[in-house]
């Protein structure tokens, strides 16, 4: 190689190392690509009416719900397809949605979001598939002395349950065959009102109450039991969240009762409750 040319490619290979300098190991440009996160499921997980929303309106999907929390705790790119309203079957179909009872467009099947690289998925479903919020909105009782409603549904809720079981496992197993090498983390329900109620700041009566949480109780096992069968891991949120009911101090509360005293929806989490419920998961994952 004559002298000129030497020197052609030596000038080159110094503005190439300029312009792009090689990374050393640990160093942030060496750094692995962040966690790839889909966050899957319903109110409960969307977050509606806690400030501040995001994507579509009517899915009441919030800035601060718990996969928003969580994906900063854990440095994550998250991709929240969370919706109001979704039950099961909007994991693979599409949600008609509406607000205030008018047509508002309709949110692409949940699992539209999955990919073969994602690496972590957690799901929140079931509320709606067992119709849980129409059942406590039926129970309001203003009347001590008047009927319970436990008679009414709880034929209705059981085979709601039994029928919702191999959904949820047909939904565990659509998640791994599209993202296989994610981990899938499913969660229950917290803890809405204590034992007993508090009748009249929580309008329904003592056996109601207690109804309306084991339903929850009930479904909650449904998902667990689902979940050790299909290679999930269930994160309890019940247990956590004793001292917490809708029955507490607004301080306290993580739940929203029937009238709420903070900004969130009916009986739904409020961001204390989301931002506990994303503690929680972290904390499951190690994180």
């Amino acid at each position: 190689m004559n002298t000129r040319l030497r020197r052609t490619l030596s000038t080159a290979t110094g503005v190439v190392a300029l312009v792009l300098p090689v990374a050393a190991p640990g160093s942030p440009a060496a750094a692995a690509e962040p966690l790839s996160y889909v966050a899957l499921g319903d109110s409960a997980a969307s977050g509606p009416l806690i400030p501040l929303p995001t994507g579509p309106l009517a899915c009441g999907r919030s800035t601060h719900n718990y996969a928003h929390e969580l994906a900063a705790g854990l440095g994550a790119s998250l991709t929240d397809v969370t919706c109001s309203g979704a039950s099961s079957r909007h994991l693979t179909e599409p949600q008609e949605l509406s607000l205030l009872d008018l047509p508002a467009g309709v949110a692409p099947p949940q699992f539209d979001a999955l990919r073969p690289d994602t690496d972590l998925v957690t799901l929140t479903m079931g509320g709606n598939d067992v119709g849980l919020v129409g059942i406590a909105e039926d129970c309001v009782r203003l009347d001590p002395a008047a009927t319970p409603c436990r008679g009414e549904h709880e034929a209705r809720l059981a085979q709601r349950l039994a029928e919702f079981a191999p959904r949820l496992a047909a939904a565990l197993d659509g998640i791994r065959a599209r993202s296989p090498r994610a981990r899938v983390v499913t969660t229950g329900y917290g803890l809405y009102i204590k034992a007993g109620g508090c009748w009249p700041l929580q309008p329904v009566l003592p056996s109601d109450a207690d109804f309306l949480q084991g339903g929850v109780d009930r479904l909650n096992l449904v998902i667990a039991e689902q979940s050790a069968a299909h290679g999930a891991e269930y994160v309890d949120l019940r247990t956590p969240s004793a001292g917490h009911d809708a029955c507490q101090l607004p301080t306290d509360k993580w739940v929203e009762g029937y009238v709420p005293t903070d900004l969130a929806a009916p009986l739904h989490p409020n961001r204390r409750g989301e931002a506990n419920y994303a503690r929680i998961i972290a904390g499951h994952l190690g994180a």
